[in-house]
């Protein structure tokens, strides 16, 4: 299939940024030491049993002060204070009979620390009515300058279609759509390789090319979506995403948005958001929604995604 030639621009700019970088590109070693896995497999007990009892506070211990949440269903809950708020909503809404969390990866980079793992809740409404989720979650921390590990973000989503998600949204709890917010200016190498990136993809997403779409992931990425299980390494991925881009509505308008990056060795994370205006046979509307997506430098020099979780507000 022809390339747009709109497309063939943003192709050249990635090949011309990606100069910049050896073909030999170094990633470092994302692999945890036992310290480290001892001191997240604490923080996952205690983070389990404190919403099981329902402890704001102690949820919240391991939080900078600017954390984010990012969950499904609802805006992007900025810092500390409004993260409580959040939590005593929730617990005000549901009763909690039971949470669990268990790691499946965990990697090491610079002064980050990225866990992903799954969890699963059961809960009740002042009805008794009972409702149940599993789901994903991604945890990001990040080294302070006096040496503690601080929680900057915490995002999930679901394994699977919910019917009560508008229980989930909490309307007044201080939220933003981040979307809707300023985006970072193109002013560096990476800020420019990433807008080429994400502008590839929007073009790339309304057109429908499952292969072109699946060649943004590495060999071994995972795409870590809404009401779905994870979906892992090229085989997966190639498979979903034909089957995916069949299920899209029209989109009248898509656009990708970057609020935050931070730069690691080889890898990139990006904090970012979607605005879409679709139409699909009688129906039509505007969603936004988050991701967090944790690009990794290949020995060529292109940056691909290695991760990418995506949640709707």
């Amino acid at each position: 299939m022809p390339v747009p030639s709109l497309s063939k621009a943003f192709l050249l700019l990635i090949c011309f940024n990606a100069f910049f970088f050896s073909s030999e590109a170094q990633v470092a070693d994302a692999a945890v030491d036992a310290q480290t896995a001892s001191f997240l497999e604490g923080f996952r007990a205690g983070f389990s049993q404190a919403f099981r009892n329902e402890d704001i506070d102690a949820l919240l211990k391991a939080s900078s002060e600017e954390a984010r949440l990012m969950p499904e269903f609802q805006r992007t809950v900025l810092g500390k204070k409004n993260s409580s708020d959040y939590y005593q909503a929730f617990f005000d809404k549901f009763d909690i009979q039971s949470y669990q969390r268990e790691a499946i990866e965990i990697l090491s980079i610079d002064n980050v620390l990225i866990e992903l793992g799954y969890f699963n809740l059961e809960m009740t409404d002042p009805q008794l009515r009972k409702f149940e989720l599993a789901g994903k979650y991604q945890d990001v921390w990040q080294r302070a300058s006096n040496g503690e590990m601080k929680l900057i973000s915490q995002a999930w989503n679901y394994n699977h279609a919910v019917d009560f998600a508008d229980q989930l949204r909490f309307e007044d709890v201080p939220a933003v759509i981040m979307a809707y917010q300023p985006h970072l200016p193109v002013n560096s190498d990476i800020t420019l390789e990433l807008a080429a990136l994400n502008l590839l993809m929007v073009e790339t997403i309304p057109q429908k090319d499952a292969k072109l779409w699946a060649q943004f992931f590495t060999e071994d990425g995972m795409f870590i979506y809404s009401n779905n299980p994870i979906y892992e390494g090229k085989e997966e991925l190639d498979t979903y995403l034909d089957q995916h881009v069949n299920e899209l509505p029209v989109f009248e308008k898509l656009q990708n948005r970057t609020d935050k990056i931070i730069e690691l060795h080889g890898y990139v994370l990006e904090y970012g958001s979607h605005i879409a205006v679709w139409r699909m046979n009688e129906y039509s509307g505007v969603n936004t929604g988050k991701t967090l997506k944790i690009w990794r430098r290949q020995n060529n020099g292109a940056l691909k995604i290695f991760r990418q979780m995506a949640m709707y507000d």
